[in-house]
C-alpha cells in the first residue's frame, strides 16, 4: 500500500495523492492510504464508511467546524502521472485530479495532521462517490447512516474556487418539456402535425426569459435558465410525432426546489413538464461568528457559487457552508487539469490561520 507522509510540503503531497489514480469507484487505494496515514495521529479519532474517512478533534471546543473533500475523479486521459511544470509564468501541477479536488484534500489532509489543538473542533470528511450518480455520494451515505458525524456549527467544502471564498451555491432543475403530434410523410405534411415545430413557443419563452439577479446573504445569485437538449423524429422524411426539450433551470437560494420547480411549471403551463432532477441550492451562512472569522483569516472577498456543489448537503442539514480551495473550476475535468501551487499554499495558509487565530 501507498504510504503518505502527511507532514511533507502540501504540493508533495497533492503530487503523491494524485498518482493514487482514484476514478468514481475505485478509491480503496487512496481511502486506504489516507486511513492509515490519519491513524498515526493521537490527537484525531479516525472512523471509516465504505471508502469515505472522518477523522475527529475532540477537544470540548464551543462549536464544531467539518472540512470536506471528496478523494475520487472523473477518468483519466493520459494525465497521470502528475507534473510540476512552469505556465505563464508561475509553476503548476498538471495532471488528473489536481483540480478536483486533490490539491484540496491535501491541504486537509496536511492540516489535519499538524493542527494538534485547533480553536475550534474539526470533523475532517473525505469522501468517495462524488463524480458520479448523487444517489452513489459518499456524503450523502454518511448523512444517512451515520448523520451524528455530521454535526457542525459551520462547513468548508474545498471545491475549486482558485482560493477565494464562494458562498453557498444556486439550486438546479433539469425539466422535460414535450410535445405532440401526428406523423406523415414529408412531402405531403399537412396530413400530420409536426411536433418539433410545436416546441417554437417554449423556445421563444427561454429566448425571452430575463434572468433575475438575487442578493442572498449579501452575496447576487445570477439565476438562468435554458435549452440544454432537444430531440425528435425518426427518419429525414417524416414529420415527427413527439419532441422533447430539456431545459435546466439554475435559480438563487432563496427559493426551494419545490418553489422553484412551481415556477417553471406556471412559466410553461401551456406545455407538458415533468421535472426530473431537482436539488436545492444552499445559502452561504456569512453572518454567523464562524463564517466571519473566516472572512478575515483568508483575506477572501466572497463571491456566489453559481454551479451545484456539496455544500447544498450541508444546508439540508441545517450547516451553514462555503467553498474555498485551490484550482479554477474552469479547469475542473479537462484533460490539461492543472492548479497553481501558489493556490495549494494560499489555502493552506489560509485554513491554518483560521484554525489556529
Amino acid at each position: 500500500m501507498t504510504e503518505l507522509n502527511l507532514e511533507a510540503d502540501v504540493v508533495e503531497l497533492t503530487r503523491d495523492i494524485c498518482d493514487i489514480e482514484s476514478v468514481s469507484g475505485n478509491e480503496r487505494e487512496l481511502a486506504d492510504a489516507i486511513e492509515a496515514a490519519l491513524k498515526k495521529y493521537s490527537h484525531l479519532e479516525v472512523i471509516r464508511d465504505a471508502d469515505a474517512i472522518i477523522a475527529k478533534t475532540n477537544l470540548g471546543k464551543a462549536s464544531r467546524v467539518i472540512i470536506a473533500g471528496h478523494i475520487d475523479t472523473v477518468p483519466v486521459a493520459e494525465n497521470l502521472p502528475v507534473q510540476l511544470l512552469s505556465m505563464e509564468r508561475e509553476q503548476v501541477l498538471w495532471g488528473r485530479g489536481t483540480v478536483d479536488m486533490k490539491a484540496g484534500v491535501a491541504v486537509q489532509l496536511k492540516l489535519a495532521a499538524t493542527i494538534v489543538e485547533p480553536n475550534v473542533d474539526v470533523t475532517w470528511v473525505f469522501y468517495d462517490h462524488e463524480e458520479v450518480d448523487a444517489a452513489l455520494n459518499g456524503l450523502g451515505r454518511i448523512a444517512r447512516n451515520q448523520p451524528q458525524l455530521l454535526q457542525a456549527d459551520f462547513a468548508v467544502l474545498c471545491e475549486p474556487t482558485a482560493a477565494e471564498l464562494e458562498g453557498g451555491c444556486n439550486g438546479t432543475l433539469r425539466i422535460e418539456l414535450r410535445t405532440t403530434g401526428v406523423k406523415a410523410h414529408s412531402a405531403r405534411p399537412w396530413m400530420g402535425k409536426n411536433a418539433i415545430h410545436d416546441l417554437a413557443g417554449a423556445l421563444q419563452i427561454l429566448a425571452d426569459y430575463q434572468p433575475q439577479t438575487i442578493t442572498v446573504d449579501g452575496l447576487d445569485y445570477r439565476e438562468s435558465l435554458n435549452a440544454v437538449l432537444v430531440s425528435g423524429g425518426i427518419a429525414s422524411n417524416v414529420i415527427p410525432d413527439e419532441a422533447l426539450l430539456t431545459i435546466n433551470y439554475r435559480f438563487a437560494p432563496n427559493k426551494t426546489a419545490v418553489e422553484a420547480g412551481n415556477y417553471i411549471i406556471e412559466l410553461f403551463k401551456d406545455f407538458s413538464v415533468e421535472i426530473v432532477d431537482a436539488a436545492d441550492g444552499a445559502r452561504p451562512g456569512l453572518d454567523r461568528p464562524e463564517a466571519q472569522a473566516f472572512l478575515a483569516a483568508t483575506k477572501t472577498k466572497p463571491r456566489p457559487k453559481y454551479g451545484w456543489t456539496d455544500v447544498a448537503r450541508f444546508t439540508a442539514l441545517g450547516i451553514p457552508a462555503v467553498n474555498y480551495g485551490p484550482g479554477d473550476p474552469n479547469k475542473a475535468h479537462a484533460d490539461d487539469e492543472n492548479v497553481p501551487v501558489s493556490q495549494i499554499y494560499a489555502c493552506e495558509s489560509g485554513l491554518r490561520d483560521w484554525l489556529t487565530a
